[in-house]
Order: structure tokens, then C-alpha cells, then sequence
């Protein structure tokens, strides 16, 4: 597996061609810290997985497009291809995956997706440039979204308990409920503290699947301890959906995920353009987003 390497006085990242996945990210001025979860496969055997070109999962993974049916496993198939990296410098590496007979057999589109990071000071920004290079009238239909994992606890002596997401200012969140990870239609409030501006993690929060939401209006969350000033704090602008995941309390890590898509609702397949959160592109037409991690 390839890995490339950005690095400053203070942080090291390491990002894998395989996924186009970031695998590290650490503090080399607090001894090496390291905030991204290491793929145990007892637990969770994925780092930062990017969701590519669906985001969550279909009814029996199959969508139809004018018609005929196509299989796709949950969250697309982008995490497990070998991305080529095209550009690189001190500060960035840009990476980039294309159609292959192999992926329009599954996926009948072409496309060009391209991955870039930058790590600057303390912050590392994660930019997609997704390009519809098709000639008219071929459209392109997609969604997008990341699934970053953090450590957690980050220190020795911690407790998953001990951790919380804190918010800007109070927040009434209303997560969309989900079975066998398709969204239900229904919907039920998040419990938050502090006048309403911390979501504690405890192992029951997360025992109904992920917390996804939909109506927010924050644009950053902050993963906070209680017992130390290490945090890990995500910025993500214009992204109509965000889902808050673990596998469970003694399993190490925690997700933060920006999305430009959400899973398909219970039910039979439908056409992948009436799919909520489903983007189109015209031919030459072009998507950008760009979410951004922090390492405190």
C-alpha cells in the first residue's frame, strides 16, 4: 500500500493512495499524539474512509437508473480503489480516481474525483472536486461525504465517558432514526447539557446506529474530554448533512461525518435521481466541498 507523508513543525499526516484515506494525523509537538483512529480490525478496520458515490446504503445496495437495476455496496465503492496521486508540494497532496470499466458495470457514469489535502499549522482541509468529463447529453449522479475516526479516548487514563461533542452555541438537534441503516422517516430529539451546547458520548447513545442529522445549524463540532485540553475539532461549511457514529463505547474511536448525501429510505429501490441528496452534473460541470480537521 502507498502512502504519502505531509509534515510541519508541529503535525505529520499520512495518507494512504489506497482510498485516498487518511490513515494519521499527529502532533509532533505533544510527543506524537496521534488523533485518528489506527484500524484495529477487531473493532473497525478503516481509518477515514471517503464515501464516493453514494453516502449510506440502499434497499438491498441496488438503485435503479432509467430503469435498470445496479448493485452498490454501502457507502459506494471510492474507499476501497487505488487513487493516483497528480500533484504534490510541502503543504498538499492532491490525489484522483476515474471511471473504469469495472466501476461503470456497478455505477454507469463516468466521472472524475479528485481529493486534495493541505495540512497547514495544526489544520489539515480535506477539498473533493468531483467533474462530470462526459460529452452531452450524459449526465452524472452522485453524492459524497466523509467518515472520519478519531481516538477515543486520546490520552492514557481516559474514558470514552469522559468525552463530549461541544457545540457554538445551543443547539435542539433531532437526529433521523435508522434500521438496518436505512432511514425510517421518523425522527426523535438528541438529549444535550449544558444549556444545550454538549452532547456527552455514552455507550447507549450510539445503540440505535448513528446519530444523523439533517436540520442543523452549526458549522463546526468539537470533540472535548473533561479531564484534559486535548480535542479534535471538524469545520464543515455547506454540507446539508452530518452524521455522529461509534461502534460502541469500548471500541476506541468516534466519527464526525460531513456528508453531501444521506442513506436511502426503507423500502424498494428507486431511480438513483429521485434518491435524497442525489447531485447532478451536467457535462463539464463541477462540485467542490471542503471540510477541515484541527488537532488541539
Amino acid at each position: 500500500m502507498s502512502t504519502y507523508s505531509l509534515q510541519n513543525d508541529q503535525c505529520r499526516v499520512r495518507i494512504n493512495a489506497h482510498g485516498a484515506e487518511l490513515a494519521s494525523f499527529q502532533r509532533l509537538d505533544l510527543d506524537n499524539l496521534e488523533y485518528i483512529w489506527q484500524a484495529d480490525p477487531a473493532q473497525w478496520a478503516r481509518h477515514a474512509p471517503l464515501l464516493f458515490p453514494i453516502v449510506g446504503r440502499l434497499p438491498d445496495d441496488t438503485f435503479l437508473y432509467k430503469g435498470q437495476p445496479y448493485k452498490l455496496p454501502q457507502h459506494g465503492f471510492a474507499r476501497d480503489q487505488e487513487f493516483v496521486v497528480i500533484k504534490q508540494d510541502e503543504t498538499s497532496l492532491t490525489f484522483q480516481l476515474m471511471a473504469t470499466p469495472a466501476s461503470r458495470a456497478i455505477f454507469p457514469f463516468e466521472f472524475e474525483l479528485r481529493v486534495r489535502y493541505e495540512l497547514r499549522g495544526t489544520s489539515l482541509s480535506v477539498g473533493w472536486h468531483v467533474r462530470n468529463p462526459a460529452a452531452a447529453p450524459h449526465e452524472l449522479l452522485f453524492s459524497i461525504g466523509a467518515h472520519p475516526a478519531f481516538r477515543c479516548p486520546l490520552l492514557p487514563g481516559e474514558a470514552f465517558e469522559d468525552y463530549y461533542f461541544e457545540f457554538d452555541h445551543s443547539v435542539a438537534l433531532q437526529r433521523q432514526l435508522l434500521q438496518d441503516g436505512l432511514r425510517t422517516g421518523k425522527f426523535a430529539p438528541v438529549p444535550l447539557i449544558t444549556t444545550c451546547t454538549q452532547l456527552p458520548l455514552t455507550d447507549e447513545l450510539f445503540a440505535d446506529d448513528a446519530l444523523v442529522f439533517s436540520e442543523y445549524d452549526f458549522t463546526r463540532i468539537t470533540l472535548r474530554s473533561q479531564k484534559s485540553a486535548r480535542a479534535v475539532r471538524v469545520r464543515f461549511d455547506g454540507f446539508p448533512y452530518l452524521g455522529l457514529w461509534s461502534k460502541s463505547a469500548q471500541a476506541g474511536f468516534v466519527c464526525i461525518e460531513p456528508w453531501q448525501g444521506v442513506a436511502s429510505p426503507a423500502g424498494a429501490p428507486g431511480e438513483l435521481a429521485d434518491k435524497e441528496g442525489i447531485m447532478t452534473l451536467a457535462p463539464s460541470q463541477a462540485f467542490d466541498a471542503t471540510y477541515t480537521i484541527e488537532a488541539l
